[in-house]
């Protein structure tokens, strides 16, 4: 009789939110849990290869990154849900991989509701039918607080990192709080860890100018979380000595999110909903040209519906306020030199804009 093969989970990569996933599925589903690579050309390569031609590119980094997951030994993989086409990717996922020849199991988490927690355990039951559901609990509790601290360093990070004295202090001490979250057993090692990382962030010596730069960042969910994804972006501006805003992230649109608070803002800009990331893009820029920020970038895959919906929004703002944007749409076909000049041309007209002013 054939032995039943071990549970070897994989999901998408995006961010750093790999680790607390991989806390989940170990500490609380039992499994095994296998990251996918980081995400690179190659990634992008393969899943553009068997994706259709007009698809996004999160489609195309998730299809990529599933293949690479099943060649590091993951059969089971989990799809995520959404509020846009992502939210029907997955059969598609699943389809093709079945198409090429892979046999692995699916479990698909857009049939969850994120307002019924019960749903996601019937879900994650597919993964591990025998789940001790205090268990899944307490490592779903100690997760959720490594995903907020995640974001909360990741902002100190964004906002600091271009005015290190000694540059690459901060990125070693990221990366070796990012490894040291590995280790965590209990939402008091979460903090505890954090505590201590960003304790040492904040003594890394840093020289800023009495008047800041500061831009801030907008878009599709995806691209704008996977660095990769937008070019490392981020990191290209904070080179410039650039104080990054980003508002994007898990813990702000999905755990602590407020639609009705957007809405309220936004009223004479949006008059009904967009969909997916749309309603908060146009709700920061709003805000961050009220509060006489220098610029906004927005960044999106080519063809993601929602944020072309937001992007005549954000040219009204622009007129109204008077503050330069940015637009970048990304995909595999995506010119690293283009980016670098464009970015060059907006960093000289925020300069330039800031001459005039004085």
């Amino acid at each position: 009789m054939k032995t039943k093969e071990p549970c070897r989970v994989a999901f998408p990569r995006f961010g750093n939110y790999h680790i607390p996933l991989e806390f989940l599925f170990t500490k609380g589903l039992g499994v095994e849990y296998i990251t996918p690579p980081p995400s690179t050309k190659k990634t992008l390569e393969i899943g553009s290869k068997y994706s259709p031609d007009y698809v996004c590119s999160p489609f195309k980094f998730n299809l990529g990154n599933y293949i690479e997951a099943i060649e590091a030994g993951a059969n089971t993989l989990v799809q995520t849900g959404g509020t846009c086409r992502l939210g029907y990717y997955g059969e598609l996922h699943e389809q093709i991989l079945k198409d090429l020849g892979y046999d692995v199991k699916f479990v698909n988490m857009s049939k969850a509701n994120y307002r019924n927690p019960l749903t996601f355990y019937n879900e994650f039951k597919k993964v591990n039918p025998n789940l001790n559901l205090a268990k899944v609990s307490s490592a779903l509790l100690t997760m959720l607080k490594m995903v907020e601290c995640i974001d909360n360093v990741d902002d100190y990070v964004r906002q600091n990192v271009g005015f290190e004295v000694h540059d690459g202090e901060m990125e070693k001490i990221h990366e070796a709080y990012l490894e040291a979250l590995k280790q965590v057993e209990t939402k008091k090692d979460v903090i505890k860890t954090t505590k201590t990382y960003m304790k040492k962030l904040k003594d890394v010596k840093t020289k800023k100018p009495k008047k800041l730069i500061r831009v801030g960042i907008v878009g599709e969910y995806y691209t704008i979380m996977e660095p990769f994804s937008n070019h490392f972006i981020e990191k290209e501006l904070a080179k410039k000595g650039i104080v990054i805003y980003r508002w994007m992230n898990v813990t702000n649109s999905i755990l602590h999110y407020d639609g009705k608070e957007q809405k309220k803002v936004i009223k004479n800009y949006v008059k009904y909903y967009m969909g997916a990331t749309s309603m908060s893009t146009v709700y920061k820029t709003l805000e961050w040209a009220k509060a006489g920020f220098d610029g906004i970038v927005h960044v999106k895959s080519f063809g993601c519906t929602p944020e072309i919906d937001a992007m005549p929004v954000l040219q009204k703002i622009s007129a109204d306020y008077k503050i330069p944007i940015l637009y970048f749409s990304f995909d595999s076909q995506t010119s690293e030199t283009g980016i670098q000049t464009r970015l060059e041309a907006f960093y000289d007209m925020i300069m330039m804009r800031k001459e005039k002013r004085k």
